[in-house]
């Protein structure tokens, strides 16, 4: 299998600490997410404006990157053509003082590109700590974010996993950290094979109108509510109506039928992926009933023609095992 992507350090000029220690085989992991519960434009307290996002955490896929040690030419990986995993690497072992590191990433993936599940992120991240686990060190998260946005311009939060994080993506830093956890959630995720997947990189950031951001405004601090107050209804008030707004942006050519197959099983809102083609009806796992209207979503999916459907759970005590 042939390797590529290789990134000189050449035109960098080395900090005081440089490393010598043998580097040795190591293995990073990341997982995906399903798109975000809220994404848009938020103020800070001097009245800038941020982009940044709240993901929707999904462990069902992960990324498996795995540094190999060897003499040939800068960082390279395989299969070829992962040019911001071999940046992330490179910027990582930078970081931790080998200027000359060398040797191959092995990238294993079971995350779909194109289509929001943050597999661009996942490969960077894991190739980050395939680095530091190369080099036997630690690299807190802070300092993976803001690798990962230095290597792809735009990185989501799933380094956070579960800590619910309103981040900004192109600064690759927290713009708020909520106090809570996550209401326990099940999600029904699917997409449409009349959405084509998106390319984030060429797609052009969303222009918000001042009616828009105000709406951020708001949506912010119902999100910070229902997520110290555990109140999943709440929080997918928020996510419908972050959706809603990216439909102004990103259509999705069947929302109307997610709307309906929310409403239909009983769900407390929808939730999509704002630079990709994933959607997906919330359940409070809290009712009752929460399992059975989970698959009530799944079959509906289906029978309205969307395809990958995946059930899966945020923040639920004894996983269900779902196909």
């Amino acid at each position: 299998m042939s390797i590529s992507n290789c990134f000189p350090f050449d035109s960098l000029t080395p900090p005081n600490h440089v490393f010598s220690r043998p580097l040795r085989v190591g293995i990073g992991r990341a997982t995906g997410h399903h798109g975000e519960l809220l994404q848009g434009v938020f103020s800070d307290e001097a009245g800038r404006l941020h982009r940044a996002l709240l993901t929707l955490p999904c462990h069902r896929a992960e990324s498996i990157v795995t540094f190999w040690p060897d003499d040939g030419a800068a960082i390279r990986t395989r299969p070829d053509g992962r040019d911001k995993a071999a940046k992330a690497a490179t910027l990582a072992f930078q970081e931790l003082g080998y200027w000359d590191a060398r040797g191959s990433l092995t990238i294993e993936t079971s995350i779909p590109v194109g289509y929001g599940y943050g597999s661009s992120t996942a490969d960077v991240i894991a190739a980050i700590r395939s680095a530091a686990a190369a080099a036997g060190a630690e690299l807190h998260r802070q300092a993976i974010c803001r690798l990962a946005v230095a290597a792809e311009t735009a990185s989501d939060a799933i380094v956070f996993g579960e800590q619910a994080v309103l981040f900004a993506q192109r600064e690759g830093t927290v713009f708020e950290y909520f106090s809570g956890e996550y209401p326990p959630l099940y999600v029904v995720g699917f997409v449409s094979r009349d959405d084509p997947p998106v390319d984030t990189l060429s797609a052009m950031p969303a222009r918000y109108d001042p009616s828009e951001i105000e709406s951020f405004r708001v949506l912010r601090g119902l999100a910070r509510h229902a997520i110290r107050e555990g109140d999943a209804g709440l929080l997918g008030q928020v996510s419908t109506a972050s959706a809603r707004i990216s439909q102004r942006h990103l259509p999705k050519r069947h929302f109307d039928q997610l709307l309906k197959i929310s409403d239909e099983v009983g769900g407390c809102g929808v939730q999509v992926a704002h630079s990709g083609n994933l959607m997906g009806v919330l359940i409070d796992a809290r009712d009752p009933h929460a399992a059975r209207r989970a698959t009530a979503a799944a079959a509906l999916a289906r029978e309205c023609g969307f395809v990958d459907v995946l059930r899966f759970s945020v923040n639920v005590d004894g996983i269900p095992l779902w196909g």
